[in-house]
């Protein structure tokens, strides 16, 4: 299917995006710790708590890293990163986006999921269409993993309704 979109509507690379989601957690508690040399007890910290958040991360297939979405659990901006931040603006800047999933867990859901075709995907495919001169019309490909939200027939209606320019293509499940 990839193989026939690619050539059929003759789509480039600068076209063709991967997403994948990844959890990234703050204090892993992997069981290293720092200690003298000697000690006879050392003590281990947030072992048994796990602080993490869901980063969406793309790149299209000619190599250009798309700006990245993290997604935090919670329902309001305080759970995400302060503007005030260490490298916040920068992150801004470039199109990152910190989002809260206004739900009890850091994972994407439909919300978060429209949230990053607006704000990231649609504009970068957008850019690209211009600096290759194609038409608004012309068709990208999107690869995705099978996650539950991402197969839903509301995100896939939600996207044949909003963005019928862009096809969807599913990782097969199982093939890690």
């Amino acid at each position: 299917r990839k193989a026939w979109s690619l050539k059929e509507y003759d789509i480039p690379s600068a076209l063709w995006v991967n997403s994948d989601q990844t959890q990234v957690v703050y204090a892993p508690g992997d069981g290293m710790t720092w200690a003298d040399k000697g000690a006879k007890q050392v003590a281990s910290v947030g072992v048994d708590e796990k602080r993490a958040f869901t980063v969406m991360v793309s790149v299209s297939s000619d190599g250009q890293v798309l700006p990245f979405q993290a997604i935090y659990e919670g329902k309001t901006e305080r759970v995400v990163p302060s503007p005030k931040a260490r490298y916040r603006a920068e992150c801004d800047q470039i199109g990152c986006r910190f989002v809260p999933s206004k739900s009890s867990t850091y994972w994407s859901n439909q919300a978060t999921m429209k949230l990053f075709v607006e704000d990231i995907l649609v504009p970068f495919f957008d850019r690209q269409r211009a600096r290759l001169d194609r038409p608004p019309s012309s068709k990208a490909l999107w690869t995705i993993d099978v996650f539950s939200v991402h197969r839903s027939q509301e995100f896939r209606d939600y996207m044949e309704a909003t963005h019928p320019n862009i096809i969807l293509d599913f990782v097969p499940g199982g093939c890690t």
